[in-house]
């Protein structure tokens, strides 16, 4: 049976261009930009000089706060220099900037395809072994998966969730990347149920990708308490808090974490970069990415190495039409605008999007009729008609009194106002505000 969450949520066109586009994964360039900040946490700390020599998979950068990752060199040869690059920001932050000379790889990294199916390694050991590879949430997030996986003493994980669902319009790579690597993401899930000790899992897909379920059953039929939830097509299934509702049926309290609930949620590509990581001792240094627009002559779906120019991916899928008025990091509901093509592919850049010009524009704004249809499909319960005025107000003290910390930033109430009022945009200015009065009260 078919389960979706009850509160809110929308149908955006699905557009997914790039859908059964097999994965194809493109040669690294002669220069590879790595950002020192790709985790939700603090940045990496450079460990590397001008002049060092590299092997691909090299630790280049340590995570050295409670939260961060580690960083990798996604190829071999010489440190450029440290120096500051651009990032999807639109700012340029630390980087490290390396030459590549061929693809020499570090001793010890198994780069065969065979299947390892034993685990060996014990819970505290795979911990480490993923902390000690840089993983992260690949979903877009980028949360440090060791830190997730470290259960706090005075709460119990019951289920692990593996979100498949990829429910933002034109976005493909978790789709084909289950098509293509089943057997791996599925020792992935185990080993990740061994980490927080658990013995029931789940794997949401929508029931947009038919063929993505059926592969998934026909192989987790091989592996003991993994079981594979079909769900209705509904934005935003995929985020966390709607994604246990739809599963389990339990709701994640206000400024709660899933594990309140007995949950532990993990992206199906990152369960895919802990099989690599245990199994094959690999560090995440490159991902899928989903490259994609009505305009672009190939839509495709790319592994890449991190730290590639975006304007090579685009180069690869046939170039940039002459008509693109935005290109957006992500996917077109909960992605960012981005100014260059010359930013990197980072550990969170699940797609890039090409729109052109028409489809690129705002919609004309007008003032709120009062129609409350922002309301109706907010799946977290929220009235952001409020936050968004509030937070065009500059008014820090309604926004943090109305939840606004409660926002997922789905922007599904953008997407249906029939003023086309910038709610979002308001609202995450409201949410970066009212996040640092918080922070500041605690300290």
């Amino acid at each position: 049976m078919l389960k979706t969450f009850k509160l809110g949520g929308v149908h955006p066109a699905e557009n997914k261009l790039s859908e059964h586009k097999a994965i194809e994964a493109i040669e690294a360039p002669e220069k590879i930009y790595v950002p020192l900040g790709q985790n939700l946490g603090a940045p990496s700390v450079a460990i590397v000089q001008k002049g060092d020599k590299l092997k691909t998979g090299q630790l280049i950068a340590k995570g050295e706060a409670f939260i961060s990752a580690s960083l990798h060199s996604p190829v071999s040869g010489t440190v450029e220099k440290i120096d500051t690059h651009v990032d999807a920001s639109g700012y340029r932050r630390d980087t490290i900037i390396i030459n590549r000379e061929g693809d020499e790889w570090e001793e010890g990294i198994d780069l065969s395809k065979d299947l390892i199916k034993e685990i060996t390694a014990s819970s505290e050991e795979i911990i480490e072994k993923v902390k000690a590879c840089g993983i992260v949430g690949l979903g877009g997030a980028t949360f440090p998966t060791h830190v997730k996986l470290m259960i706090p003493k005075d709460k119990k994980a019951e289920y692990l969730i593996i979100n498949a669902v990829e429910c933002e319009p034109y976005l493909t790579a978790d789709h084909q990347l289950m098509l293509e690597k089943g057997d791996e993401i599925l020792v992935g899930v185990q080993i990740l149920m061994k980490a927080i000790k658990v013995d029931k899992a789940i794997i949401g897909i929508e029931n947009n990708k038919p063929d993505a379920i059926e592969h998934m059953n026909k192989v987790a039929s091989n592996f003991a308490g993994i079981t594979i939830q079909g769900l209705k097509v509904k934005y935003p299934q995929g985020a966390e808090k709607q994604l246990i509702k739809a599963c389990v049926n339990r709701e994640v309290p206000s400024g709660k974490l899933p594990i309140e609930v007995g949950c532990v949620v993990q992206n199906v590509g990152t369960a895919f970069a802990v099989y690599e990581a245990v199994q094959k001792n690999k560090p995440l240094i490159e991902r899928i990415v989903s490259v994609t627009g009505k305009n672009i002559s190939k839509p495709s779906n790319f592994q890449a190495r991190v730290g590639t120019p975006i304007s090579l991916l685009l180069e690869k899928a046939g170039g940039m039409p002459e008509d693109t008025g935005k290109i957006i990091n992500g996917g077109p509901m909960m992605g960012k605008a981005i100014n260059s093509i010359d930013i990197p592919v980072t550990k969170g850049c699940s797609g890039i999007l090409l729109m052109d010009k028409k489809e690129a524009l705002r919609a004309t704004e007008y003032n709120c009729v009062r129609c409350g249809r922002c309301t109706t499909v907010c799946p977290m319960g929220l009235e952001p008609f409020l936050l968004g005025l509030a937070g065009e107000n500059l008014n820090w003290e309604i926004a943090e009194k109305e939840n606004i910390m409660d926002c997922i930033e789905c922007g599904s109430c953008q997407f249906t106002c029939p003023s086309g009022r910038p709610l979002l945009d308001n609202i995450r200015l409201g949410k970066y505000k009212v996040g640092q009065i918080i922070r500041n009260r605690k300290n």
